[in-house]
């Protein structure tokens, strides 16, 4: 009789959602787990600063502190400027952030280890960004490719360098958030399987041997959480170093 096996990726596999609505429109539980997510986040900033207390309580204090989090981020990455982009720059943290922890929940899809979903965020941020470049500054918004100070030799070999590095922007924030949350993910669904093969293998003697692979699962699982806020954290800076090159061109 075959043991059992370690499927480490079965967890990334997109099935329908909302029963036969979703398989009907062809909604996923990818999809059922951002709108989960947008449904939290709006029902945990609601019930938060329902009461508006002069003295916040537990909830209000840890929205209150989120929000203050972003907006000072946002003005001392980008300047007074970027209050105009603090909504935007929120609802990306958050949406992310929620994300990665629902991940870390039993029935819950970790939407945010599909390159799909993090290269959609990190186009739109590129394409936002782009644009509120040329916006603010018209053509001369071609100026950000050329280095200050740089010999008009050098500038045939350095322009294109700046450019590929540009267009690359949406491919480093997509694979860097894609790629630590997989990995997480994985070595999770490894040490898991361990355990349950090593029980299976050597009895009694397996469970007591399993201990290891649990208590690295405990390790990692903290891990994992401080990795979610922490990715969450990087794709918002990021989102706003590339709005302050927009808005201010170095």
């Amino acid at each position: 009789m075959a043991g059992p096996t370690i499927d480490a990726l079965g967890q990334f596999s997109l099935t329908p959602g909302l029963g036969p609505l979703g398989r009907a429109v062809d909604f996923s539980n990818s999809n059922e787990a951002m709108l989960a997510a947008a449904v939290i986040i709006v029902g945990i900033f609601a019930m938060g600063l329902r009461a508006r207390a002069l003295i916040p309580g537990r909830g209000q204090a840890v929205v209150e502190l989120l929000y203050e989090f972003v907006h000072n981020m946002c003005v001392d990455t980008i300047g007074e400027e970027g209050l105009r982009f603090f909504p935007l720059v929120f609802t990306i943290f958050s949406f992310i952030l929620l994300g990665n922890l629902l991940g870390l929940f039993p029935y819950f899809f970790a939407f945010t280890s599909h390159i799909a979903v993090t290269l959609s965020l990190a186009l739109f941020v590129f394409v936002f960004s782009t644009g509120v470049g040329f916006y603010t500054h018209g053509l001369r918004f071609f100026k950000f490719f050329v280095p200050h100070g740089v010999p008009g030799w050098l500038l045939p070999l350095l322009v294109p360098i700046e450019i590929i590095s540009y267009l690359s922007r949406p491919v480093s924030l997509s694979v860097r958030l894609f790629a630590n949350m997989t990995a997480g993910h994985v070595m999770w669904e490894v040490f898991a399987g361990f355990m349950l093969m090593l029980v299976a293998s050597f009895g009694i003697f397996g469970v007591f041997a399993s201990v290891v692979p649990l208590g690295l699962n405990v390790a990692l699982a903290a891990l994992e959480l401080l990795v979610a806020g922490l990715q969450a954290y990087v794709f918002a800076i990021l989102t706003c170093l590339y709005l302050h090159d927009a808005v201010h061109m170095h």
